[in-house]
């Protein structure tokens, strides 16, 4: 099981599926963090300091961020998918193959899933 904080562009079916597959999600709404107009650096910084890996579209960003600061508790990058259950299997295979999210970005493509150190 993995902590993990989706931004407030992450599909929310994706969520109840990975919290299906026993995954802690909080979502950016749930912790009063939607709406407001919270720039990446602090979505990823609230994420860190809650220990979850943030879930989270905005691949471009996120990759940035990953490579400024590396001391996060992970960040998983994904390519929308309309078939959700397809995306949430995907995420909750690559969560159970790593011992931990800290400090990775994994990219969740629809062809394939990449790990940067």
């Amino acid at each position: 099981m993995a902590s993990l904080y989706a931004d407030e562009n992450f599909s929310l079916p994706v969520v109840r599926l990975l919290r299906g597959l026993g995954h802690d999600v909080l979502t950016a709404r749930e912790a009063k963090n939607a709406g407001l107009g919270i720039l990446d650096p602090d979505v990823l910084a609230f994420a860190t300091s809650n220990d979850r890996a943030v879930l989270t579209y905005d691949r471009f960003d996120f990759i940035r961020l990953h490579r400024l600061q590396p001391d996060h508790a992970g960040i998983i990058v994904c390519t929308g998918d309309p078939n959700w259950e397809r995306l949430a299997t995907r995420i909750n295979d690559v969560i159970y193959a790593e011992e931990t999210l800290r400090g990775k970005l994994i990219r969740v493509n629809l062809e394939s899933v990449q790990f940067d150190p």
